[in-house]
């Protein structure tokens, strides 16, 4: 029985050529798309599942709350809170404190640790570093190759990855013994090797040093004993007990917080347990790693997986449907013969298993190729494999409701035929009641294909507006190199800026803490104009007398400060005078301010704002001042003619005047486009679905006006010969579609201003979701649909009305 209803399923797929194609790339496309999405999405949700004490494992961060409303989220921890949790949570079972930097250099002595640097081979770790105590491995899963954890008691030793161990020191074997000079000033020995960590973990460290050596070097890493100082950089994870959450020590971390923060008006400050499921998924403390992820992107690109997929099953369902008139004398038939209801459901639901089986091998092939596309639109890396288990097992339920969605309807009515009917060919496709559900569905599908072609225009509109959006600076062509800040280095700042300026390439050079727009966020309290502490907090920008000029940066009031090594004279940007009470920004010019402890100094300008971090984010209250020892970068604008020989020349300058030293440039462009790398995938992800749902769509427009064409072909006839041209044609088929189109983009637009105006919020600059929009959203679905329609209604209108009136 089972090999005959393959059998006819397989002819009736054949005998229908056109229609299976359509039912089958339909699918096989929507297929592919789904199954990709899952790929990425269940990725994302895999990040540190591994770690053998996933759901037990929390990072103390700090939440800062200041007195004009203001929030501060911090991932880090004063350094003397480590030994306090310890003392005051006992049942905590471990207490890991991690010191990181942000990659480092290194130079390779080899088993001298005594060793010349100048002559010694230099390379940059661009993954985090870490400075830990051996209870981090019995926290995070570890396999060992040679060493163990006590070895970083010790503040000489360090432990590296196997990758590391590589790339360094050409094997793993070669690594042990051997020396290494951090940021050329801690020298450690190789005491340990470990294997690397998968690439789905927050965690992606290949050296890790002695949290001794932290301590014992606060000038270089940055300890220091004072609870008021924090710093991102200096994190501690805690393991809880066994069935307990960080709900049930809420009270006491409070009751910990009023303990050892003293709070003396200016903010409040509060320790929380984030757990580490939340971690890869939390924008406001970030993670270790190159990225997080957000939830609410991974919901939606699951639901637009399942509405690509249901707007495939609507094609199956309506060309199923308008076919099923077709088909009515073999069921009248089947049913004479004895044929029950249950077999002729049966025999349907088989052949869409096998149409939708088929589309499965040609969605898996498509999805194949796409795979290496993939890392383009999503952070996934080159090794990850399309089919692991889960990948089979989603094919494998994919396969089952499909079939059912698909089929079901289509199976209900061909087998509810009536014999006598089916037998007298009385069953067309405005009788079996398909035609009011097909209207619906078109509907529902083109109001899916509107939501992701509104989508895809809000997004790329901001995008756009983020690209050139004028960030109160100049971006082009500014050169960012490495500045080393140390004691015995800070004499070769002023003539390496005086080398550089030689250059006639080179307009303008730069001593600073960082770029004008990064992710650094120093912030301090402070006082103005002899006043008490303000309720909330200041951040700074540290740079020479030429950072306004290098960056292009505008004075609104005062002047630039003078050149000096320490903070004398000292700038602020329009948000700072504004929350201070100024409506005037020339007021702020000679009043004084005090930074932290410090002393007073006077304010001798205000620049205009500028986008000191994202656009995702509000502009700060800033200062910029000059201090010498804060220099960690040094930024050139250059000339762009001759761009490659100046970048060789800048290169050649500088390992001349550091020759201890790994050199690493960027453009300050470069930076700025990194803030916004998942904005741009899902930019694209967005196009690219939406251009998926908009084939789907025609496709199933194309089947139905080629159904309808042919059911019409006497109709057609008649009206060519009593006059009709072939625009009446068109418009015979073009009419009823358009005014579905209509209704559903009425339906499409409130959901699409509701999801991306939600998408927007995550923008501080952002654009208005305007008419419009909307408009071009219709025109585009209208031209497309009409462009599908027109070709077929075409054909049809240009057939021989001789033979159109032949046909029976």
């Amino acid at each position: 029985m089972f090999s005959n209803y393959f059998k006819i399923a397989w002819r009736n797929i054949v005998r229908h050529k056109a229609y299976s194609a359509i039912n089958i790339s339909g699918l096989a496309i929507g297929i592919a798309a789904s199954l990709l999405i899952f790929v990425v999405v269940n990725y994302e949700l895999s990040y540190d599942r591994f770690q053998k004490n996933y759901d037990r494992v929390c990072r103390a961060v700090t939440y800062t709350k200041h007195g004009d409303g203001t929030v501060d989220p911090n991932p880090g921890i004063p350094n003397p809170a480590v030994d306090a949790i310890r003392a005051d949570f006992p049942q905590f079972e471990k207490v890991v404190p991690l010191s990181s930097t942000g990659g480092a250099m290194f130079t390779i002595l080899g088993s001298n640790p005594n060793g010349d640097v100048t002559l010694s081979k230099k390379l940059i770790e661009d993954k985090q570093i870490i400075f830990t105590q051996p209870e981090y491995f019995e926290i995070f899963n570890t396999q060992w190759i040679s060493g163990d954890a006590s070895v970083l008691k010790d503040a000489g030793n360090a432990v590296i990855s196997e990758s590391l161990a590589t790339k360094f020191f050409g094997d793993v074997k070669s690594a042990m013994g051997q020396y290494l000079k951090v940021e050329n000033s801690l020298v450690v020995r190789v005491a340990g090797i470990i294997k690397d960590s998968p690439e789905n973990t927050d965690f992606p460290v290949r050296f890790f040093g002695s949290y001794e050596a932290y301590k014992k070097y606060p000038d270089i890493f940055g300890y220091t004993p004072e609870w008021g100082s924090l710093s991102s950089n200096h994190q501690v994870y805690v393991l809880l007990p066994k069935n307990t959450t960080p709900a049930n020590f809420e009270k006491q971390m409070r009751a910990f917080s009023k303990k050892y923060y003293k709070n003396e008006g200016t903010n409040d400050r509060e320790q929380i347990l984030q757990p580490l499921p939340m971690m890869h998924f939390d924008g406001r403390y970030g993670t270790l790693g190159d990225h997080i992820s957000s939830k609410s992107i991974l919901w939606t690109l699951s639901l637009i997986a399942l509405l690509i997929i249901v707007m495939a099953s609507i094609n199956f369902i309506n060309l199923s449907t308008a076919q099923a008139a077709g088909r009515s004398k073999e069921i009248g038939i089947r049913k004479v013969l004895g044929g029950q209801r249950m077999q002729l459901i049966v025999q349907s639901m088989g052949e869409t298993f096998l149409i939708v089986l088929l589309s499965m091998f040609i969605a898996v092939a498509i999805a194949k190729l796409a795979m290496p596309y993939l890392k383009h639109v999503a952070s996934i890396p080159d090794s990850l494999p399309l089919l692991a288990a889960r990948g089979w097992a989603f094919l494998a339920l994919g396969l089952v409701l499909i079939t059912l969605l698909a089929g079901i309807y289509p199976a209900l009515v061909v087998s509810g035929f009536k014999p006598a009917m089916a037998l007298k060919n009385k069953i067309t496709s405005a009788n079996i009641g398909g035609i009011s559900l097909r209207r619906i569905l078109v509907i529902t599908q083109f109001a899916i294909s509107q939501i992701l072609i509104i989508g895809t225009i809000v997004a790329v509109s901001q995008m756009n507006h983020v690209r050139d959006a004028d960030l109160g600076f100049n971006k082009e062509a500014v050169m960012v190199l490495p500045a080393i800040s140390l004691p015995e280095t800070l004499a070769r700042m002023a003539p390496l800026k005086q080398e550089y300026l030689q250059n006639p390439n080179v307009i303008s050079v730069s001593f600073a803490s960082d770029e004008a727009s990064s992710d650094n966020n120093w912030a301090s309290n402070f006082a103005y104009d002899n006043r008490k502490d303000e309720d909330y907090p200041v951040f700074h920008k540290y740079g020479d007398e030429d950072y306004i000029k290098t960056y292009g940066l505008k004075l609104i009031a005062g002047r630039n400060y003078v050149a000096s090594d320490t903070t004398r004279e000292i700038l602020i940007n329009e948000t700072l005078a504004k929350k201070l009470g100024l409506h005037d920004p020339s007021l702020a010019v000679g009043k004084t301010l005090r930074i932290g402890g410090s002393h007073w100094v006077p304010i001798v300008g205000v620049v205009k704002d500028f986008k000191t971090n994202s656009l995702r984010e509000e502009t700060k209250p800033l200062t910029i001042g000059p201090k010498k020892e804060f220099y960690f970068t040094v930024a050139l604008k250059l000339r762009t003619a001759n761009l490659p020989a100046t970048v060789a020349s800048i290169e050649q300058s500088w390992r001349k005047t550091y020759p201890e030293y790994a050199f690493k440039s960027h453009f300050v462009d470069e930076t700025i486009e990194n803030f916004y790398k998942q904005e741009q995938q899902l930019t694209l992800l967005y196009k690219i679905f939406a251009g998926i749902a908009i084939f789907i769509s025609c496709l199933g427009l194309y089947g139905l006006v080629s159904f309808m064409a042919v059911q019409k072909t006497k109709e057609v006839g008649v009206r060519k010969v009593l006059g009709a041209s072939v625009g009446n044609i068109v418009l015979l088929f073009s009419r009823e579609f358009t005014l579905l189109i209509s209704i559903a983009f009425v339906i499409a637009v409130p959901v699409a201003w509701y999801f991306m105006n939600g998408w927007l919020q995550n923008f501080n600059d952002r654009i208005k979701i305007g008419v419009g929009i909307f408009l071009l959203a219709i025109l585009s679905s209208l031209v497309i649909a009409w462009i599908t329609v027109g070709y077929r209604a075409v054909r049809a209108a240009l057939a021989n009305p001789v033979n159109s009136l032949r046909t029976e």
